[in-house]
C-alpha cells in the first residue's frame, strides 16, 4: 500500500486502485484505463513543469543537473507538440549562446557531462532547422585545443573528476553523439560514441546481473546481506542512455545490434527487480538495504521500458504491466504543488531517501517517463 501525506491526484488514484501486479496486464481492473489517458498524463506533466519552472534553478551554467531537466522538457515537446516545453529549451539555449562549456564550474562539468547540453541544442535544431543552434556543439567536439574532446584526448575525454569511468556519463555524452551522426552522417561521431560507451561498459558492467556498477570502486562492495551494490539511478543513467542511442542511431547501422542486445538484457534484469508497489529500490540487488521508494531510478526505467514497447523492441504483453506500474508509482509521488518527491539527492551509490527529497533532475527524469507513457496510450 502506497502512503503519502499529500492528497493524491485523480490520475494517481485511478492508477493505484488497479496497478498492483507486474506479472500480467489481465490483473489490471477495468477502471485503470482511465488513469492512462493522454489528458491525465499530460496534466500531471504540466503540473511538474509548472512547479519546476517556478522554482528556478541553482545551476546557471551548462550543468548536468539542468541538462537532465531540459532533456525531459524536450522529450515532452517531441511527444505532445506542446511548444511551452520547447520554448523553455529555446530560452536556455539563447541564454548560454548554445555553447558547450568545459570545466565551467568544477569537476562535475568535466569529461562527458557537458554534452547533455548538446542533446537539448539538437532538439531545438530539429524543431527549427536552425543549424546555428547545434554548430557550437560540433565545434566543441572537433576542437583540438580544448582539454577534453575526442580530438584532443581520444582515449580519455569522457573520464570524470579524477580520471574515473562513471556510469552517469553514459546518459550525457553517447546520445548526443548519436544525434550528431543522425544529423551529419559522419561516422566519426559513432566511433567516438562506441569508444566511450563500450570502454565504460567493459570496466563496470556486471554481466551476471545484467546491470552496471556505478564505477570501479563499487564492484567489490557487498551489503550486510551479502548482496552487490547496484545503484538504481546509476543503472538509470545507463538504461536511459542506451534508450536514447537506439532512438537516434539507424537500425541498419553496424553498431545498432550491440546496443539493442544490451538494452534488452537490462530490460529483463530490471523487470525482475521491480517491487510490488511499482518502484525500484535504491539498491537493485538488495532492496532490503534501503527499503523506501525512490523516484529517479524508477523514472528512468519506466521511460526506457515504455520506449521499448512503443518501438516494438520489447514484448508488449510482457512489459506493459511493468511500465504501467512504474508510472503509477511515479504518479503517486507528485505532490499537489508538482514536486516529484522521494528523489534520491546527488550521490555515488544507493542511499537514504526522504519524502521531502525533490530535485531538478528528478523532475526531468519524471518528464522523460511521461513523454513515453503519453505515446503508450495510442
Amino acid at each position: 500500500m502506497i502512503d503519502t501525506k499529500y492528497p493524491i491526484s485523480i490520475l494517481t488514484a485511478a492508477l493505484l486502485a488497479c496497478s498492483t501486479s507486474i506479472a500480467t496486464e489481465s490483473t489490471q481492473c477495468q477502471g485503470a484505463a482511465n488513469g492512462f489517458e493522454k489528458e491525465t498524463i499530460k496534466a500531471l506533466a504540466d503540473r511538474v513543469h509548472g512547479f519546476q519552472k517556478n522554482q528556478g534553478t541553482g545551476f546557471k551554467n551548462q550543468h548536468w543537473v539542468r541538462g537532465t531537466y531540459y532533456a525531459g522538457l524536450m522529450a515532452v515537446y517531441e511527444s505532445t507538440s506542446d511548444t511551452a516545453y520547447l520554448d523553455d529549451c529555446m530560452e536556455w539555449g539563447k541564454e548560454v549562446a548554445w555553447q558547450i562549456k568545459e570545466n565551467a564550474g568544477g569537476n562535475y562539468e568535466s569529461g562527458s557531462y557537458p554534452l547533455i547540453c548538446g542533446q537539448i541544442w539538437y532538439g531545438c535544431y530539429q524543431a527549427t532547422e536552425d543549424e546555428s543552434m547545434i554548430q557550437p556543439t560540433i565545434e566543441f567536439l572537433n576542437n583540438p585545443n580544448k582539454k577534453t574532446t575526442p580530438v584532443s584526448e581520444p582515449k580519455t575525454w569522457y573520464f570524470e573528476n579524477d580520471g574515473r569511468r562513471f556510469v552517469d556519463g553514459l546518459f550525457t555524452a553517447p546520445p548526443a553523439l548519436a544525434m550528431l551522426y543522425q544529423m551529419t552522417g559522419d561516422e566519426k561521431y559513432v566511433n567516438w560514441m562506441d569508444a566511450c560507451f563500450w570502454d565504460v561498459h567493459g570496466e563496470i558492467f556486471d554481466s551476471d546481473a545484467g546491470l552496471f556498477n556505478r564505477d570501479a570502486r563499487s564492484k567489490p562492495h557487498k551489503t550486510r546481506n551479502g548482496k552487490k551494490v547496484l545503484w538504481s539511478r546509476g543503472n538509470g543513467w545507463a538504461f536511459g542512455g542506451v534508450t536514447r542511442i537506439l532512438k537516434h542511431l539507424p537500425k541498419d547501422h553496424g553498431s545498432y545490434a550491440r546496443y539493442q542486445a544490451l538494452y534488452i538484457q537490462m530490460a529483463e534484469s530490471l523487470a525482475a527487480r521491480q517491487q510490488d508497489d511499482g518502484f525500484w529500490r535504491p539498491n537493485l540487488d538488495d532492496p532490503e538495504q534501503y527499503r523506501m521508494r525512490e523516484s529517479s531510478g524508477t523514472g528512468f526505467f519506466t521511460y526506457g521500458i515504455a520506449w521499448g514497447i512503443n518501438n516494438g523492441i520489447l514484448d508488449r504483453e510482457r512489459f506493459l504491466p511493468v511500465a504501467k506500474n512504474g508510472w503509477a508509482a511515479l504518479a503517486s509521488v507528485v505532490n499537489e504543488e508538482g514536486a516529484v518527491t522521494w528523489n534520491q539527492p546527488p550521490g555515488g551509490g544507493p542511499g537514504m531517501v526522504k519524502e521531502t527529497d525533490s530535485t531538478e533532475y528528478g523532475s526531468g527524469i519524471f518528464l522523460l517517463a511521461a513523454s513515453e507513457l503519453y505515446l503508450l496510450t495510442q
